[in-house]
């Protein structure tokens, strides 16, 4: 019988996690586990701001956390191209900023 596998906090088993613990990074590729998809994946970009609600800083810093690591392990990769710092901002970051609403000002 095999280990079970666990959050990377090693509180829970993957296999009871919260849906927004089950699209956590691959590492060192950075794709979802649960889709493949570059990570944050479009679903666990939504449930993160399911998960952090109207805490954008919050959810910002948690990212900028995740961001200084993806950056350390994607320039490392020597089977593909590193990303451009662009490319990271907008893949971790630039998603989070609130959308004005019509009428508001920015």
């Amino acid at each position: 019988m095999s280990a079970p596998h666990f959050s990377p906090d090693r509180r829970q088993p993957l296999g009871r996690l919260h849906p927004v613990h089950q699209h956590l990074p691959q590492r060192p590729g950075w794709s979802c586990r649960v889709c493949s998809a570059a990570w944050p994946c479009p679903t666990a970009r939504m449930l993160l701001r399911i998960e952090y609600g109207p805490d954008r800083v919050g959810l910002s810093v948690y990212l900028a956390g995740m961001l200084f690591d993806a950056t350390g392990d994607l320039l490392r990769r020597a089977d593909c191209p590193p990303p451009t710092p662009m490319e990271l901002f907008d893949r971790f970051l630039a998603w989070t900023a609130p959308v004005p609403q019509r009428g508001q000002r920015q």
